[in-house]
């Protein structure tokens, strides 16, 4: 009896009325999000302009999914045009099978698309999406924890993944497969920040970084796998492209390094300038409130003055200040007179 391991759901659907929700489409659209939130932040910190990502996006989204889908309905053609076997199924993605290999290959070519009507280097773009990639992985293969595919060899281990009876499984427990490369994708993605920020990886390295990187996990987690594929010498066909892959990626970091030193010092057109009339905006706008702030102070100020000199002249004299004033102009030199005809008189 085990006595620790990690339960599958009893369904990959939740139905809401008429509308399925499915577990698997969840974990893509998810995936997707991420990929182009942290694509944003690090396309904005290269100097580009926020919302080129998903721009970009719109058209690498939607070529990923076909192509993903193709290189898994061309690899596992078994599954659907075998004798016994619907082909419509091949048309059934939200059940799970897309190749990550078809869907970063074809999701280029969309990305070229999208990159061309920008105006925008298509290696620069894939730099800054190469972490959020990893991570959207990471998230998409939990969609496999739901339909309960994609595991390993049986196992005991405390951390082992519990699958039911269904179509090609059988109940028990097994290596968590969908869990490792998850871990491993996210792996991945901190290699890539930690290796762009130190060595400033430009030019597509940043994304070829990743391409190996994936690939060496890859390659002994498909390894572990037990449903059913096919085998070219003794290996797994996708362990055989993780290996032709990650040579290719290792192969264009080390030209593309010596070909083009460091990193593009403009991704794209026109970014700086308009950050720089942002800025030149947002400064004149604080000139400008600070002006009219010191122009209304100083009416203020004038403002007061005048009403203070209106209030002096229409203050009413003290009571009997007009007859002393008179007083002492009147008798001021009189007196003045008198006391010195009085002073000669008695000399």
């Amino acid at each position: 009896m085990d006595l620790a391991y990690i339960p599958s759901p009893s369904t990959g659907v939740i139905n809401l009325g008429p509308i399925p929700l499915r577990g698997y489409a969840f974990c893509i659209i998810i995936g997707v999000f991420v990929a182009v939130w942290f694509g944003n932040k690090r396309w904005v910190a290269r100097g580009g302009r926020s919302g080129t990502v998903a721009d970009i996006a719109v058209w690498a989204v939607p070529f990923g999914l076909v192509g993903g889908r193709l290189y898994h309905v061309i690899t596992d053609y078994q599954l659907y045009f075998s004798e016994g076997e619907n082909w419509v199924d091949a048309f059934k993605i939200w059940e799970g099978g897309l190749g990550i290999w078809g869907a970063i290959a074809l999701g280029a070519v969309g990305a070229w698309i999208g990159c061309r009507r920008r105006g925008i280097p298509l290696p620069a773009w894939a730099d800054a999406l190469a972490p959020g990639i990893a991570l959207a992985q990471a998230c998409g293969r939990w969609g496999n924890w739901f339909n309960q595919e994609l595991y390993g060899k049986a196992t005991d281990l405390p951390w082992a993944l519990e699958i039911s009876d269904g179509p090609n499984r059988v109940a028990g427990t097994y290596h968590p497969t969908f869990l490792y490369e998850s871990l491993w994708c996210i792996g991945v993605a901190l290699l890539v920040i930690w290796a762009d920020r130190r060595f400033k990886l430009g030019h597509g390295r940043a994304f070829a970084l990743y391409v190996a990187a994936y690939c060496a996990g890859r390659g002994w987690i498909e390894y572990m796998r037990v449903d059913e594929a096919h085998h070219i010498l003794g290996l797994r066909l996708n362990v055989w492209t993780a290996l032709i892959v990650f040579v290719l990626a290792v192969v264009y970091i080390v030209i593309s390094a010596k070909l083009r030193p460091g990193r593009e010092e403009i991704v794209e057109p026109g970014a700086a300038e308009d950050a720089e009339k942002a800025g030149d905006g947002a400064k004149d706008g604080v000139e400008d409130t600070a002006a009219e702030t010191a122009k209304d102070a100083s009416v203020e100020l004038t403002k007061d003055g005048d009403d203070a000199s209106d209030a002096g002249k229409k203050a009413d004299p003290a009571p009997g200040a007009d007859e002393a004033a008179k007083s002492t102009d009147a008798d001021g030199p009189a007196a003045e007179k008198d006391d010195t005809a009085k002073a000669a008189k008695n000399g």
